[in-house]
């Protein structure tokens, strides 16, 4: 039988470790406290830099809260300036607004003045048109008293004259009539106008100015309606400026012609008014519608009656031109809008 190798003894309980042991435990201790230093020292570092970026982030919020600070004093120094420019903007419109009232009252006051003198220079030309149906009831009138006298009393031969007479009132009352109307200072109404209706009605009044002068008046109206949406005297202003223009033009001419056409294109009516007289130097062509710019002599125009024209058109919506034709004379172009296509408050004053 094999002999067996010695086999240490059991360690009794609470007999101490042998060197070797000791040495191995110290050293695992020892390794184990290493590892737990360097841990530590790991979590310093994370410690550290943790501590660095806390740092920085606290610059950076302190950064942040300066320049929030900053901001709200510009904008506190911001909504001042605001306040007080809304309080200036506010006393500039005040002012803009008073100033555009003060501006239309003159405007008003300018148009009437136009209007003024205007039926000045119409006065001589309606007495003729007055003296005419004058004349035809001091005529019928002289006819049934003379009857009278007579003792031939026929009434249906009275009745004739007296209602003859009463035609040539009615005609006298409406020219009269039709006077009070262009020179009145009334509030300015808007309504459907017949543009071509307007145009007969300034040359009724323009029509013995123009016959004494011996010039003829061409038409070529639109054969249909040219309904524009605007005040009818004011209209009518226009065309009885253009009228005296061209009459005055026409002074000297050998050829004495004043033609008026209206035409219909797209959403415009087109009124031209033309004379045969020595047409607008070029020179001063661009002041023509300046307030007060005239070429007669002092004392023989105002200067108004282009300037006022200007100002009606454009506020009816409209446009105004020269055409330069050269040796033609002059033409006139007014355009205005067709009366559903403009809106009444863009042309209240």
């Amino acid at each position: 039988m094999a002999a067996q190798p010695d086999a240490q003894p059991p360690r009794p309980a609470g007999d101490p470790a042998t060197l070797e042991e000791q040495i191995e435990q110290l050293q695992a201790r020892v390794r184990q406290a290493e590892e737990r230093r360097r841990a530590l020292i790991h979590i310093m570092g994370d410690l550290n830099k943790s501590n660095r970026q806390l740092g920085d982030h606290r610059k950076a919020m302190l950064h942040i809260l300066k320049d929030s600070h900053e901001s709200n004093l510009r904008l506190g120094d911001s909504r001042k300036a605001m306040i007080h420019i809304m309080g200036d903007l506010r006393e500039t419109t005040q002012e803009m607004e008073r100033r555009e009232h003060e501006l239309r009252d003159k405007q008003e006051q300018l148009v009437q003045a136009g209007k003024l003198a205007t039926l000045g220079e119409l006065t001589t030309g309606v007495a003729h048109e007055l003296n005419n149906p004058l004349n035809n009831i001091g005529l019928y009138v002289g006819n049934v008293i003379d009857r009278i006298h007579l003792g031939e009393l026929e009434s249906e031969r009275v009745l004739a004259d007296l209602e003859k007479a009463m035609e040539q009132v009615r005609k006298a009352t409406e020219i009269i009539s039709h006077l009070r109307t262009f020179g009145r200072a009334a509030p300015i109404t808007l309504e459907a106008v017949d543009v071509d209706e307007v145009i007969e009605r300034s040359l009724s009044l323009m029509h013995e100015q123009l016959r004494l002068r011996a010039i003829e008046v061409e038409l070529d109206l639109y054969p249909g309606e040219l309904v524009v949406l605007g005040n009818p005297i004011q209209l009518e202003q226009i065309f009885i400026n253009l009228l005296t223009n061209a009459r005055d033009a026409l002074e000297e001419a050998p050829r004495k012609v004043v033609r008026i056409a209206s035409s219909h294109e797209g959403d415009r009516i087109r009124i031209c008014v033309s004379d045969t007289g020595p047409g607008i130097p070029p020179a001063i062509a661009p002041r023509i519608f300046d307030p007060f710019f005239t070429t007669k002599e002092v004392g023989a125009g105002t200067g108004l009656g282009l300037s006022i024209t200007y100002s009606i058109v454009k506020e009816h919506g409209g446009e105004i031109s020269l055409v330069e034709k050269d040796g033609y004379g002059a033409t006139f172009q007014v355009e205005l809008p067709i009366g559903g296509d403009i809106e009444i408050e863009d042309l209240k004053p």
